[in-house]
């Protein structure tokens, strides 16, 4: 079972429309030790978020009444939950899928099927991660775990303007918006800067940009 020292990170939302699929995975993750609120859809998470913060949510991506990116881009918006980091479940495996759902904001990606222990393990690194960006703030982390981009990766003049924003915490759509552009636009600029650092989500590009003094 899961290390109960934890316990003041442990909290968890998770989001899915299918009631076999949150009682399985609900069932796993407490067995682990995590606590799990539960919500059917979008709107009723925006909705225990309210009263409700957890270290991480779990999220389908296609749910009725608010869908997967739509909820993400809510929490984006909103400066008291923007930190929180999100993990989509979908059973769209398609690269162009895994990009979509890391540039909306998402910051981890799992396909249906999956292994409990898989997910277990994604949630706790996220957690980590997560935890390291809060105590270290634009500090590069003191205990090794660096990320590795080559120096020799080059950023047009409107990537640095993209990536910056999303230092901030900021939404694709906030950014379209401060830079008039179209949320397409700004998703294949973040997904050209994964590709090009070979980071895998947001969350390690807003680190690395903070590293690497480029916010």
């Amino acid at each position: 079972m899961k290390d109960n020292s934890q316990k003041d990170h442990n909290q968890l939302l998770l989001i899915d429309d299918d009631p076999n699929l949150i009682l399985l995975v609900k069932d796993y993750l407490e067995f682990q030790g995590y606590v799990v609120e539960t919500a059917e859809n979008g709107r009723e998470a925006l909705e225990i978020l309210v009263s409700y913060t957890p270290n991480m949510i779990i999220c389908d991506i296609m749910m009725p009444e608010m869908d997967g990116y739509a909820l993400v881009e809510k929490i984006r918006q909103d400066p008291r939950i923007s930190w929180i980091p999100v993990m989509f479940l979908s059973a769209k495996g398609q690269s162009q899928d895994r990009v979509k759902g890391l540039s909306t904001g998402a910051d981890v990606y799992m396909v249906k099927p999956f292994e409990p222990e898989e997910l277990v393990a994604q949630v706790e690194s996220s957690l980590r991660q997560a935890n390291r960006l809060m105590r270290f703030g634009n500090k590069p982390p003191e205990d090794g775990t660096r990320l590795y981009v080559p120096s020799t990766v080059e950023l047009t003049p409107t990537e640095i303007k993209v990536v910056q924003l999303v230092s901030q915490g900021m939404s694709n759509r906030e950014i379209a918006e401060k830079l008039n552009v179209s949320q397409r636009t700004i998703e294949s600029h973040v997904s050209n800067m994964l590709n090009k650092t070979n980071l895998h989500n947001r969350t390690e590009l807003a680190r690395w940009a903070m590293e690497s003094n480029r916010t």
